[in-house]
């Protein structure tokens, strides 16, 4: 994975968007790799009888991405907003799965 050029040495508007476009690119990456983490997670909760959503887990990882976000100075607001998505659409995708077996 190549470096990114810092914001500031982007010296034109053609040169920052292409360095949101590759860290676009491996934000997409991520989320692909936490998507693989949640396909074991249901092969665990059906081994295991367990549901799909779990209350305490989700409270648990939205308050400590929020708090990354904060000490990363982003707004934890936000972040709650996109966690909260992200979690919803990982716990529809197990369903399909838990409740189909």
């Amino acid at each position: 994975m190549t470096e990114l050029t810092p914001p500031r040495d982007c010296q034109d508007m053609t040169a920052l968007r292409a360095e949101i476009d590759a860290l676009d690119r491996r934000l997409v990456a991520l989320l692909a790799t936490r998507a693989t983490y949640i396909d074991r997670a249901i092969e665990l909760k059906q081994e295991n009888g367990w549901p799909a959503r779990i209350p305490d887990r989700v409270e648990e990882v939205v308050s400590k991405v929020c708090q990354e976000a904060e000490g990363q100075g982003l707004d934890p607001k936000l972040i709650e907003t996109l966690w909260r998505e992200l979690i919803d659409w990982s716990i529809a995708r197990e369903a399909q799965v838990i409740v189909a077996e």
